[in-house]
């Protein structure tokens, strides 16, 4: 370990030698990058507080005993813990956006991020009309915040069974300056929202099903598994969802949700209830819209 210290004294060396690392160790990548060059970037250039988006600059440096190790540390942790990144720098990204994350919460990543930059366009005609939200299973708070960017008319209700993640929610809503926007409810799916309407509800449910709960790699096992297991078939969470939303939505309203790769067991499960899969860049079977009257027509 001190001979690495010694031997290491460039940004360029300790990158080269984080990848060389990665790569042996067989890391899983799925929280923010897809490769060991971009992840062992992201990671070195957080440590040493350098822009992440600027590297070339900085390659020959030579970097301080304390910087080297530093960078050691959290290589090592990469590697021999297996934590993902994001719980390293407790940050996480969507677009543009950033996020405080630890271990009581899921690391944000969804496909209702990227429709939420298109304005749910063109099933929402108009975002100044959405004047009432819900994000269902908020987490981080992370796709309520972008609910409020995007429909800036909109009063968010952000619900989680988790009081942890909502003390990260909150840190993310206040960061965000949406304190007045943004209400934080303590709920077991819609359990607490008695009687609460709304224009759009967007959810990202545990929905990971108990074969791939087993076969999770390592990076995983440090979220929050009640984030994940979506039980048997993974629909747990989104039989609920289907069953109780129609009384939650306004005569209008859209109902959006994720079930990852579950598309087979959502339509063997609701064989009668008309949904639209939404395409994004990275899947076309990820995530369902349906209305309240798709919704209360598929129950009858």
């Amino acid at each position: 370990m001190n001979a690495l210290l010694q031997d290491l004294a460039t940004l360029r060396d300790w990158l080269r030698y984080a990848v060389s690392r990665f790569r042996a160790a067989k890391l899983h990548f799925g929280h923010g990058t897809d490769n060991a060059y971009d992840e062992a970037v992201y990671l070195i250039l957080h440590t040493l507080h350098l822009p992440l988006d600027t590297l070339e600059p900085f390659l020959d440096a030579r970097l301080t005993q304390a910087e080297r190790v530093d960078v050691l540390e959290c290589i090592e942790r990469r590697v021999n813990d297996r934590v993902p990144a994001a719980y390293l720098t407790h940050e996480a990204w969507l677009g543009e956006f950033r996020f405080f994350v630890d271990e009581r919460v899921l690391i944000p990543r969804s496909y209702i991020a990227e429709l939420l930059r298109n304005g749910l366009s063109p099933w929402i005609d108009d975002v100044t009309e959405v004047h009432t939200a819900l994000d269902l299973c908020t987490g981080s708070g992370c796709l309520a915040i972008l609910l409020a960017h995007y429909f800036p008319e909109a009063d968010v209700d952000a619900a989680d069974i988790s009081s942890d993640a909502l003390a990260v929610a909150q840190r993310n809503v206040a960061d965000y300056d949406l304190q007045a926007r943004i209400n934080l409810i303590r709920s077991d799916l819609f359990s607490n929202l008695t009687g609460k309407t709304y224009d759009l509800i967007i959810s990202n449910p545990p929905y990971v099903n108990a074969v791939s709960m087993e076969e999770l790699p390592a990076e995983y096992l440090h979220e929050p598994q009640l984030a994940l297991a979506g039980g048997d078939d993974g629909l747990n969470a989104v039989h609920v969802i289907v069953e109780q939303a129609p009384r939650h939505l306004s005569p209008a309203g859209v109902l959006i949700v994720e079930v990852g790769s579950g598309r087979a067991a959502v339509e063997a499960a609701f064989p009668r209830l008309e949904l639209t899969w939404l395409v994004t860049e990275g899947s076309e079977d990820s995530v369902f819209l349906s209305t309240r009257e798709q919704l209360e027509g598929g129950q009858r």
